[in-house]
């Protein structure tokens, strides 16, 4: 979006704003430690954090437990690492793969088995797990190869394999998801906290089961989910509360193919009395063999606007909360009434643009991209659905 957006436009993002703060993983990190310090109390903590919100949830942990906090390992994708981190004591960082694996996701896995494999017997273990890990990190079964698992990431990405299916696949191919490295814990106390962006939070899922329960063994990690899409739904929804706006939540997160759930939140933002409606979830895209550019809210975004142009009133932002959406530096697409004439002014056709998995170009040409950044959270997705008319203020 343009630096001098239209105040609808403005008020969606001050809106998407809000949901990612109630989430922001510094913020859940520092709050979840500072109610239930790391057990054993007083012990020197270690702390290993994962995904793409690993930077974020590692500075939440500096800032609740200061130089009782000895030495972080912390490990997520490139272009997620801030400054700041790398001037904490003890930080060892890495930056990794994502959304498909490569030789820096092994490097990454090893180094992580090797971190839990010599914790010193005194010191307290601290997990912090975000989506995004089932790419950053992996150490493969014997027989594995790097090939089959890339090929396992691209295809389940391109023929839209729900996520839960897809981690359970990456598992099975893995010394250390599905449980397997908390095995390695051997039964020590240790905590780990999760920022979830899985449809039913349940850490033996989140990061392709990284520190979920080991299969048929007792543990005694306490887990705790410190964040999820909910959460980030309702932060939307208080925002809008706040501004004397009619809010209507979806009942149920949402998941399916984009297209159809494009179609579906129109009309629900259509119908309703609403002024704002709001949706959690995950959608997905069946990409052809040589796709364009784009992720599943670009997408999600594209195919609403097809429908908007006869509704002036109507507004829609659907956006990853990573800040990442796909293969790409946006986050995802905010549409209105007049997007498919801007695309139509750039020689595009959105209906073209869709089948070839091209929404990022045709957004871009409509100035309709959504850019936020590395947002310290990931919690699935968010679409926002706005009915003000034209000339609001």
């Amino acid at each position: 979006m343009s630096s001098a957006s239209p105040p609808r436009h403005a008020l969606l993002i001050d809106l998407l704003d809000a949901g990612l703060a109630s989430v922001a993983g510094r913020k859940c990190v520092r709050e979840a430690i500072a109610a239930r310090p790391p057990v054993p109390h007083g012990a020197p903590v270690w702390a290993a954090a994962v995904g793409k919100a690993a930077c974020a949830m590692a500075l939440g942990a500096a800032d609740a437990l200061g130089p009782s906090l000895e030495r972080m390992l912390v490990i997520s994708k490139s272009g997620h690492l801030a400054p700041e981190l790398l001037s904490v004591p003890g930080v060892e960082a890495h930056e990794s793969a994502h959304p498909v694996p490569d030789e820096r996701s092994l490097a990454a896995g090893q180094r992580l088995l090797e971190w839990v494999c010599r914790l010193p017997p005194a010191v307290a273990p601290l997990f912090l797990i975000s989506g995004g890990a089932s790419s950053l990190v992996e150490v493969l079964e014997p027989g594995v190869t790097l090939a089959q698992l890339e090929q396992l990431s691209v295809q389940g990405l391109a023929h839209g394999v729900a996520i839960s299916e897809l981690n359970a696949r990456r598992a099975r191919l893995s010394r250390i998801k599905g449980g397997r490295l908390a095995a390695q814990l051997a039964g020590r106390v240790a905590r780990a906290l999760f920022i979830s962006d899985v449809p039913d939070d349940d850490p033996a899922v989140i990061g392709s089961g990284l520190l979920g329960p080991a299969p048929g063994a007792a543990d005694l990690i306490e887990r705790q989910v410190i964040a999820s899409v909910d959460q980030a739904v309702e932060g939307v929804v208080t925002a809008a509360r706040r501004r004397g706006l009619a809010v209507d939540r979806a009942p149920q997160r949402f998941e399916g193919e984009a297209t159809r759930l494009a179609a579906r939140f129109t009309h629900e933002l259509l119908i309703g009395d609403a002024q704002v409606r709001v949706w959690g979830g995950e959608s997905t895209v069946h990409l052809p063999a040589n796709p364009g550019r784009g992720g599943r809210n670009q997408h999600l975004a594209l195919a609403a606007a097809r429908l908007l142009p006869d509704y002036p009133e109507l507004l829609l932002l659907a956006v990853g909360t990573d800040g990442t959406d796909g293969p790409t530096d946006a986050a995802g697409g905010l549409v209105d009434a007049d997007t498919c004439a801007r695309l139509a002014l750039a020689g595009l056709d959105a209906d073209d643009c869709l089948t070839r998995a091209d929404a990022g170009t045709a957004l871009a040409a409509a100035d309709a991209l959504v850019r936020t950044g590395p947002t310290g959270t990931n919690v699935a997705d968010l679409v926002v659905g706005l009915k003000l008319p034209r000339g609001w203020t």
